[in-house]
């Protein structure tokens, strides 16, 4: 991962946050306003096309290997936005010993097509991450450079699985990995082990930051080929401002793309317009899940919040790991308490990381942080999205401050309840 920031999205072990630095290997962050080397709309346009025109080809074909134990593959998507919590979540599942994982496969797709816009490239997003679910490895080839080892993909050593056999031998499989040890270790291994990895998991889950609503998913939802089940994080988004002050420069490119600006980095956003497209993203989604939402959704969808999973983690991540088809492991069990029992905020130096946290002092740092004014400004931009994900607007600076008031409100049964962990998961 790259890029400093706060510690919001991170945890006790982990600092975590929700979408990651948008530079990566061999890519530090530019200055604000610069432009990228332009690439054609005409080059853009048949790639697009052409991965639309793979896409149904492969929908033709037989499925791929099942993994050991014959059982069917989960698909796991993580759908959430930056600095948000979703690196955590992603750690979650990576350390599970049935998962194979990969945080934000699309960073490729958006760092290659950076001129395009977020709704342009979501069906190339889309794509590609039905690739990855399927195992097919041959969709980075697009993206990255024909003789290829793990070090070329995003933020490969965040994988557990990447970092243990059949991939790599840094840990032994199962066991709680580290980034840190595992990047030197495991970076020369040829590309094509995470495919051999990918076919040995009974799970395939993926974080990505890069969808805007729902609807463009349903393709992947009625596939027959996927057994796909969406977790949509979501968090206050006054915590997600503050989270993302302190990481402007990391996320320069991102913001050009959501706001559409064709190629130029935008790293200061006085009028929080990225933020506001964020709010009406997660409210679109949470509306498409919630309120008339199709058939084949039903028991496939599952609303999380970074304060719910902050305040009571081991409860919520049974019930995520339930809707997940996973079990809780005693292993597993004492590094979530390590991960979220640090203690303090964490570093600024931590905030694309998973890192040793108070995972309940993180999600409440923004009352101290901010101004009452800008929080005011959120309020006013985001306020259908506080109102539907149950965020209480403060009314002064007092109210702000005061931290025995609770701004978390119970989300209310009738919107979320048919998406609880203990529905079932029908196949479309």
């Amino acid at each position: 991962m790259s890029g400093p920031e706060e510690p919001e999205d991170v945890f006790h072990g982990f600092v975590i946050e929700v979408g990651s630095s948008p530079s990566g290997p061999g890519l530090p962050p530019p200055a604000g306003g610069m432009w990228l080397p332009r690439i054609s709309s005409t080059a853009v346009t048949v790639l697009l096309l052409a991965q639309t025109a793979i896409l149904l080809f492969l929908v033709s074909w037989p499925r791929p290997p099942s993994p050991v134990g014959g059982k069917e593959r989960v698909h796991v998507l993580v759908l959430s936005s930056w600095r948000s919590g979703s690196s955590f979540v992603g750690q979650l599942f990576s350390q599970h010993p049935d998962v194979f994982y990969l945080m934000e496969p699309a960073w490729h797709v958006w760092t290659t097509l950076s001129q395009g816009s977020a709704p342009a490239l979501h069906m190339a997003v889309r794509d590609l991450v039905r690739s990855v679910f399927l195992c097919d490895m041959d969709v980075f080839d697009a993206y990255l450079p024909w003789r290829r080892n793990l070090s070329d993909l995003f933020q490969f050593a965040v994988s557990r699985a990447l970092c243990s056999p059949p991939a790599c031998t840094a840990f032994p499989r199962g066991a709680i990995s580290s980034d840190t040890v595992c990047k030197p270790l495991c970076g020369r291994r040829p590309f094509g082990v995470a495919q051999e990895a990918c076919r040995s998991y009974s799970h395939v889950v993926l974080k990505e930051v890069r969808f805007f609503n729902l609807q463009v998913l349903y393709p992947l939802l009625n596939d027959p080929a996927l057994n796909l089940r969406i977790v949509h994080l979501v968090r206050d988004p006054r915590a997600v401002l503050r989270s993302r002050e302190q990481t402007a420069k990391a996320l320069a490119r991102d913001n050009g793309i959501v706001l559409g600006t064709n190629g130029t980095w935008v790293e200061s956003d006085p009028g929080l317009r990225v933020v506001r497209e964020v709010c009406r993203s997660h409210v679109r989604i949470a509306e498409a899940a919630t309120r008339k939402p199709p058939p084949f959704l039903r028991g496939r969808y599952r609303l999380v919040r970074f304060e719910d999973l902050a305040r009571a983690p081991l409860p919520e991540i049974r019930e995520l790991y339930d809707f997940a088809g996973l079990s809780l492991t005693p292993q597993l069990e004492a590094w979530i308490h390590n991960s979220t029992h640090g203690s303090g905020p964490g570093a600024r130096r931590e905030a694309f990381k998973t890192s040793s946290r108070n995972a309940l002092n993180v999600s409440q740092a923004w009352r101290h942080a901010l101004p009452f004014a800008k929080i005011r400004r959120v309020q006013e931009l985001c306020a259908g999205a506080l109102q539907l994900l149950g965020y209480r607007a403060v009314a002064s600076e007092a109210e702000q401050r005061d931290l025995s008031v609770d701004l978390v409100q119970p989300l209310g049964t009738s919107s979320f309840s048919w998406a609880s962990s203990t529905a079932a998961h029908p196949r479309p």
